[in-house]
């Protein structure tokens, strides 16, 4: 079943041409059955970039999914454009007041690992959303700098500064095949990193939290926090191919030093266009959570958080 979306969102567009069923919400309003209503939170500064990935992936499964857009009620975004910003989004202060609930929410990344959370200019505002999530939200999946900063929220833990960027493509290891967020998954394969920083393994289990993904280079990967109902990934299934290329790029152009991604280019040769060999993984990550909130969320919406 498809993903309800805007038109006139470049996901409605971008996703349509490349097979993924997409559905208008006029459309979805004639449907006899509940759509899972799944919110992105999105904390990056390319906003239209991420819509697509998260809406990709999340709009690949046999569900109907109702997809809502939410910013910071305060930031303003220096890379998307105001009008697309007005559009699409609704800042966090307005669905907070409104009393809605959703089955699901992706918390993105954000690229200020380097600050201390306290030091984020939009950190009390998020930890409301993340306390709010408790009580309005079935499930929440946060991602990279998002989902560290619910683990140390909830939990106190800390996340340690690398001494250098990890970047590029690394082998990561299933530590939990019984687990049904990992339902479908190879024993050993690849994912996309590009972090600066690090939550630790024990510290993690020490909390009280499951590591259900890790990789012997660059550390835990997909954490479960069952009491909270929630995820957190440190890597990118999301990333499309050439997004690491991307960041590599901008960072020659800006002189900022950077090494090659690992293992990522053919030959680790930058001028040979990557190859994508995560998307099946991301596919069966974000389907078996899609699947696992369509399984245990209350269908009366107002039930959730109860």
């Amino acid at each position: 079943m498809p993903i309800t979306l805007p038109p006139t969102l470049p996901a409605f567009e971008v996703l349509s041409r490349e097979g993924v069923m997409v559905m208008t919400p006029d459309r979805a309003l004639h449907q006899d059955i509940r759509p899972l209503r799944i919110a992105l939170l999105n904390l990056m500064p390319k906003k239209i970039q991420t819509e697509n990935q998260f809406a990709r992936l999340i709009g690949a499964t046999p569900l109907q999914i109702d997809f809502q857009l939410i910013r910071m009620s305060e930031h303003r975004t220096k890379n998307t454009a105001a009008e697309h910003m007005a559009r699409f989004y609704r800042p966090f202060s307005k669905v907070e007041a409104s009393g809605e609930k959703f089955d699901g929410l992706i918390i993105t990344g954000a690229p200020i690992e380097h600050l201390p959370f306290e030091e984020v200019t939009y950190w009390d505002e998020l930890r409301r959303v993340m306390d709010w999530t408790q009580t309005h939200v079935h499930s929440t999946f946060g991602v990279c700098w998002g989902g560290m900063a619910m683990a140390y929220h909830f939990h106190g833990v800390r996340k340690h500064l690398l001494p250098a960027k990890a970047f590029g493509c690394f082998r990561h290891q299933n530590l939990a095949p019984a687990s049904p967020y990992l339902r479908g998954f190879s024993d050993d394969f690849v994912i996309p990193v590009s972090r600066w920083t690090e939550m630790r393994q024990d510290e993690l289990e020490a909390a009280g939290l499951r590591v259900l993904l890790g990789s012997h280079e660059v550390g835990p990967c997909l954490v479960e926090d069952a009491a909270r109902r929630a995820l957190y990934i440190f890597n990118h299934f999301e990333y499309d191919n050439e997004t690491l290329k991307q960041e590599y790029d901008r960072d020659i152009a800006n002189g900022t030093p950077i090494n090659v991604p690992q293992n990522y280019f053919p030959d680790d040769d930058p001028t040979k266009p990557p190859l994508n060999r995560w998307r099946s993984h991301a596919h069966l990550l974000y389907g078996n959570w899609i699947n696992e909130i369509y399984q245990t969320t209350p269908y009366d919406l107002a039930e959730i958080g109860r």
